[in-house]
């Protein structure tokens, strides 16, 4: 029976995590995508990744901190928190970023 219990929380835990790595990987997608556009900035990169994740995440994902970067080429955003946890003691740290190419006018 302790076997089988454990067998269940470490299920429940690795959905747990990949849950929550979903939602950070969601989120950092949707602020580079803010930033990515013409007129885009870090800021409103930012904005749009907390703002998802206070939409989105409850308890999945907590002690979310958001970062950006933006350069001619390259926008960037990685969000960072702590996956809800089953097992006593043990609290996964999620980290997913994502990069987009910076939309611009060619001719």
């Amino acid at each position: 029976m302790p076997a089988l219990l454990a067998v269940m929380f470490l299920g429940m835990q690795a959905a747990l995590t990949y849950h929550a790595r979903t939602l950070a990987i969601a989120a950092a997608q949707e602020g580079a995508r803010a930033a990515c556009a013409e007129n885009g900035t870090t800021s409103a990169a930012i904005s749009t990744a907390r703002q998802y994740v206070a939409d989105t995440a409850g308890d999945a994902l907590t002690s979310a901190t958001v970062t950006g970067a933006r350069t001619a080429n390259t926008a960037t955003v990685t969000v960072r928190g702590v996956a809800l946890s089953v097992i006593p003691g043990w609290q996964p740290t999620i980290t997913q970023s994502a990069s987009m190419p910076v939309e611009r006018i060619t001719r």
